[in-house]
């Protein structure tokens, strides 16, 4: 059956890749093997760029580096959110005398949920595929795959990067699958690959 796959980028990465070797993954060939009778014909990637920190002054550069070699995958495409920074004041864990709060920057993503549910549902109504697979487990979810299910009654599945199921999403889910290391480990890129740009190599300690 034709099938689109929504992977939240950021979910994925924090979920099942971050503290793996991993990280040099092919989508495409991991859906392959999460949905093996399934004609994988969509994959949309939603994340959004980083910027360098102090401690991490080559952090942009891997992530555009695995984008490239994303892109040259036939069926995948980029879809990005953005990173907002804002000052606020948040309570100390450990107060010392007068001072209770501190002013700190926080950083959060924003658009990734709301692009990966716009085009779940556009999707879904312009005809674009058989059946969905979400690989997220974030419970914001839950009311677009519920009226691509319920609404237009076609099936959703979950692909879960993390240990335990969303309970709200699992409700809504026609079929679940956890990602597991045998396929993470199946679905790496070779060390160099092409593009029209010249060679791709994997980042260091990737």
């Amino acid at each position: 059956m034709q099938t689109n796959v929504y992977v939240d980028g950021f979910n994925l990465y924090y979920g099942s890749i971050r503290k793996t070797p991993y990280k040099w993954l092919n989508l495409e060939r991991l859906c392959e093997l999460l949905l093996p009778r399934n004609e994988i014909h969509r994959v949309r990637y939603f994340t959004a760029l980083v910027q360098d920190s102090p401690d991490d002054r080559t952090k942009s550069q891997r992530q555009q580096t695995f984008i490239r070699a994303l892109e040259t995958l036939p069926t995948v495409s980029v879809h990005y959110g953005s990173f907002l920074s804002s000052r606020v004041r948040m309570p100390l864990a450990t107060p010392q005398g007068w001072q209770r709060t501190a002013e700190v920057i926080k950083t959060e993503e924003k658009g990734s949920d709301v692009n990966l549910a716009s085009l779940l549902l556009a999707d879904a109504f312009r005809g674009d595929f058989e059946v969905a697979a979400v690989m997220s487990n974030d419970s914001d979810l839950v009311l677009p795959i519920q009226i691509v299910t319920k609404e237009l009654r076609l099936p959703v599945g979950l692909l879960n990067p993390h240990p335990k199921f969303s309970v709200e999403l699992s409700k809504v889910a026609t079929f679940k699958r956890s990602i597991r290391k045998g396929p993470l480990a199946a679905s790496q890129f070779p060390d160099v690959l092409r593009d029209a740009r010249g060679e791709i190599r994997k980042p260091a300690g990737w």
